[in-house]
């Protein structure tokens, strides 16, 4: 399979860009250079499985986003929403669930 590394690069800015991160810090967190970063997210570099593993670990990026660009949801609420559940413990993940129950519950039907 072949990843478009275009949109590969893409998708890393624009998460790292979302959390808030220079290139220079996520750099150090996956343990590659700031040119190797450099590299994957502007001049279609593609990195080792390793480091797209790491890339996706840290940036919390849905792999469906990268795998399956063609299905992904188009809703950034709902994506952003899964990407915060990842980081819940326990405890919060009941909660989350009963309000969002509660929520879908209490819809009108039309």
């Amino acid at each position: 399979m072949r990843i478009d590394e275009r949109d590969l690069g893409a998708i890393v800015k624009a998460a790292r860009n979302k959390r808030g991160m220079t290139q220079e810090v996520l750099s150090e967190k996956v343990g590659i250079g700031t040119r190797h970063l450099m590299s994957v997210e502007n001049e279609c570099g593609t990195p080792s499985y390793d480091v797209l593993y790491k890339l996706i670990r840290e940036l919390h990026i849905p792999t469906d986003t990268i795998f399956y660009p063609e299905s992904t949801m188009k809703n950034p609420l709902i994506e952003e929403i899964i990407r915060i559940l990842y980081d819940c413990d326990e405890r919060s993940l009941s909660i989350i669930h009963a309000t969002a129950q509660a929520a879908f519950d209490s819809q009108t039907i039309a």
